[in-house]
């Protein structure tokens, strides 16, 4: 084993690596909009919202993202019947179908934070004056922010680390990186051990960051 090959590498390493953490950041923009929207209608009254949202859900999460990625890759392009795909467009595809995915499980993630809010709270809210959205807004939405912040960590950690599926449609993104890399050096691995330490890093640094938050927002709600 050639380890001198890491530190060769670690230049396009690192830019794989920058890659993979923007590919995952604009995937949980795209989830966290989605799964806030996806929460309140699944607890909607209307039953054709509700449904949807529920069939939503059930899909994303209970089908493999790996299919989810080749549908969204080559399923708009045969919509929209292009003849040509556009530039950079896996990068767009890869990062609309995290999102998509991302969006199913943050979904439930907030679902379950609004429902551990006291209804008394709610009601409160509404006997000073606040209509239902205001109520939500300013009253539960804070408050179950706060108690989603843990599971939401994971899901962000998770969304990194299957990023690396992404590498399926030629995305260069870390593990990608690597792989070429050991396709032409026969170091697989020095290298994987090296792609895995950078996958490490990246998932305690936002471990630690969520850690940061919980204890912020911990001091906030004693004062």
């Amino acid at each position: 084993m050639n380890w001198s090959v890491v530190k060769e590498s670690l230049p396009i390493l690192t830019k794989g690596a920058i890659l993979t953490i923007e590919l995952t950041a604009g995937a949980v923009t795209i989830g966290l909009l989605i799964g806030l929207f996806m929460a309140l209608a699944r607890l909607s009254k209307h039953k054709l919202v509700r449904a949807g949202a529920i069939a939503y859900v059930d899909f994303f999460r209970g089908t493999p993202l790996l299919i989810q990625i080749f549908l969204v890759f080559f399923g708009i392009p045969a919509l929209l019947q292009w003849k040509t795909m556009p530039d950079n467009y896996e990068y767009i595809a890869g990062v609309l179908a995290m999102g998509l995915n991302s969006g199913a499980y943050i979904a439930e993630i907030f679902r379950a934070g609004i429902q551990s809010i006291d209804r008394g709270q709610s009601e409160a809210a509404r006997s000073l004056g606040m209509t239902q959205v205001q109520a939500m807004r300013y009253v539960i939405l804070p408050q179950a922010f706060k108690r989603a912040i843990p599971p939401l960590g994971n899901e962000f950690i998770a969304l990194l680390k299957d990023s690396s599926l992404l590498s399926i449609i030629a995305i260069q993104e870390l593990f990608y990186t690597g792989k070429i890399i050991v396709g032409r050096t026969f170091q697989p691995v020095p290298m994987y051990l090296a792609v895995a330490f950078y996958y490490l890093v990246m998932t305690q640094l936002i471990a630690q960051w969520v850690a940061y938050m919980e204890r912020r927002l911990g001091k906030n709600d004693i004062r």
